[in-house]
């Protein structure tokens, strides 16, 4: 007897120490708003705005921090999928109508998960998200409104993930039918698994800029091999040539003329440039002229602004 009550104690405490871990540990509030410049807003005015988001739930028991913000190293749009979907609820700032902040806001909403909109003054509604509340606060950060705008926050936070706990709570899939959230598979793997998981997806976006460097640099480069292997080639250089055909202008601002690519001084220059330094048997040459064009463009001026004074 004395046996099962002591067991029954030790229930308790228990219990009562678990209930006590989990109050301790924090819900998380995910943050997705504008954080660059936009719509004649810095990036400190964001930083501003972020800040009050932050104190108005100094207070609760939720973290807030941006959705892409993590302790742990990885794929930051990874990051941002994982804590849109795991944060125990989200607070949207549509201000300035940021494409990546509203993308954030439909996944958000398609995970059916619960969401608080916000957004400046100066912002309009936009159609599709018009029937959801916003709360508004002034763009240009007035103390008084702000405190209003804060105390309104922190209760609207709470009230409505209070609400999401219980099993009748209405999402907004609910208001257009009955609709089936996919979840986000978790798999648990080793330390060395996921080192080498992310050497592979770093490597992968590493590899991919490559490619887009090489694809942005390859007609370029394609012009510079073909005007080196040409036959015959000139005994002025490129930039020589410029610098013989600038001499003849006398001044600057005459010389100007040739910095206008629509000018027929530049169409003359660029013929006879074509004519000396590309091979009229090159089939793809019309394929070059808008590169050569702007490179000419390029060292015009620079010949320009170092010739003349």
């Amino acid at each position: 007897m004395l046996l099962e009550r002591g067991e029954c104690v030790l229930g308790y405490i228990n219990l009562k120490e678990n209930m006590t871990e989990k109050k301790k540990k924090k819900l998380t509030c995910g943050l997705v708003m504008p954080i660059s410049s936009i719509d004649g807003c810095t990036e400190a005015h964001w930083d501003e705005v972020q800040q009050v988001i932050k104190e108005a739930l100094d207070e609760t028991d939720f973290q807030v921090d941006l959705v892409s913000d993590s302790n742990e190293v990885g794929i930051i749009q990874k990051r941002i999928v994982q804590n849109i979907y795991d944060n125990d609820i989200v607070v949207c700032d549509v201000s300035a109508k940021n494409p990546n902040v509203m993308f954030e806001l439909g996944m958000r909403l398609a995970f059916d998960k619960p969401a608080i909109i916000i957004k400046d003054d100066k912002t309009n509604y936009s159609f599709d998200t018009s029937p959801i509340e916003h709360i508004t606060y002034p763009r240009d950060l007035h103390y008084h409104t702000i405190q209003a705008f804060k105390s309104k926050l922190k209760e609207k936070v709470v009230a409505t993930y209070q609400a999401s706990l219980k099993p009748e709570y209405t999402t907004f899939l609910k208001h257009f039918g009955q609709f089936v959230v996919a979840n986000i598979d978790e798999k648990k793997v080793g330390k060395e698994e996921y080192l080498l998981a992310a050497v592979h997806e770093l490597r992968a976006e590493v590899l991919a800029m490559g490619n887009a460097m090489r694809v942005r640099e390859e007609p370029r480069n394609r012009l510079v091999e073909l005007m080196q292997n040409r036959p015959n080639r000139p005994l002025l250089s490129e930039r020589e040539f410029l610098i013989n055909k600038l001499s003849r202008y006398g001044s600057k601002d005459k010389a100007k003329v040739l910095l206008d690519p629509e000018s027929e001084m530049f169409k003359m220059l660029l013929v006879e440039y074509l004519n000396i330094y590309m091979p009229n048997n090159i089939s793809n040459r019309d394929r070059h002229i808008h590169t050569i064009t702007r490179n000419l463009q390029e060292e015009l001026k620079s010949i320009i602004n170092s010739q003349f004074h």
